[in-house]
């Protein structure tokens, strides 16, 4: 197994996460207001792209994202947010308790992140008219159908009543399968956030490691002519878990 990363450049790695995001915060309340939809776009992918960089994660896309998709992937950390966008655009949907995070919670709310309030119907219902919308204007949707995150090396059920949306729109359905890979190039749960783990804890996990690899499939869009929710969602999560699974023996 590869070798913790020494004290010293931990903490210096966290040192400069803190700066980056200051540095977002500051893109958010002084550029935001003034870009187009095109540059914010920009800002969102760079910085994703640093932020992995200074985390010591490079990622390694398989398949092409389709313009204004639903993209339904598996969920292993927080940080599975900022790899889909180092490579595409995507409005995605969190858990209402994301918002109450400290400037993470802040930052996602000002980029767009549509936050989903479990066991309210009325809110439900608003949130699928939400999404119709976004889609049918061509702006990709991200979601976690598993509801909650992993270890990485397993899946949960998908729950499918979010997709209905990408079905009443007519938008293309992807699956997108996330990956974590060490230095040495074996499968790892070193960026997994999950159980009891706190934030801080997950961060120092991840910056513990000399090298992470962050692996993504993406499928050709999935047919969604005559076939209803439920069935859209187990051969999305098929899909998935085959991809999950292919290199754990």
């Amino acid at each position: 197994m590869p070798r913790p990363v020494p004290r010293p450049i931990r903490a210096l790695r966290l040192a400069l996460l803190a700066l980056h995001l200051a540095t977002g915060l500051a893109t958010i309340v002084l550029r935001f207001p003034f870009a187009d939809a095109a540059t914010r776009a920009l800002l969102r992918r760079r910085w994703s792209q640093r932020l992995l960089a200074l985390c010591g994660i490079e990622v390694e896309r398989h398949g092409e994202f389709a313009a204004g998709a639903l993209l339904a992937l598996n969920h292993v950390s927080w940080i599975d947010v900022f790899v889909v966008l180092s490579q595409t655009d995507a409005t995605f949907i969190a858990k209402a308790e994301v918002r109450r995070w400290p400037l993470i919670g802040w930052l996602a709310a000002r980029n767009g992140t549509i936050f989903l309030r479990r066991g309210s119907r009325g809110h439900a219902a608003a949130l699928a008219r939400e999404l119709v919308s976004h889609l049918r204007q061509g702006q990709s949707v991200a979601l976690f159908p598993e509801g909650t995150t992993t270890d990485g090396l397993s899946l949960h059920p998908f729950h499918a009543a979010l997709l209905q949306p990408a079905i009443d729109a007519g938008a293309p359905v992807q699956a997108v399968a996330i990956r974590y890979y060490d230095a040495s190039g074996r499968r790892t749960t070193a960026a997994a956030f999950y159980g009891q783990m706190t934030l801080m804890q997950s961060l120092w996990r991840i910056v513990s490691e000399p090298r992470l690899r962050a692996r993504i499939d993406v499928s050709l869009p999935f047919s969604i002519h005559g076939i209803d929710r439920k069935a859209l969602g187990r051969a999305l999560e098929a899909w998935i878990r085959e991809r999950v699974q292919e290199d754990l023996a």
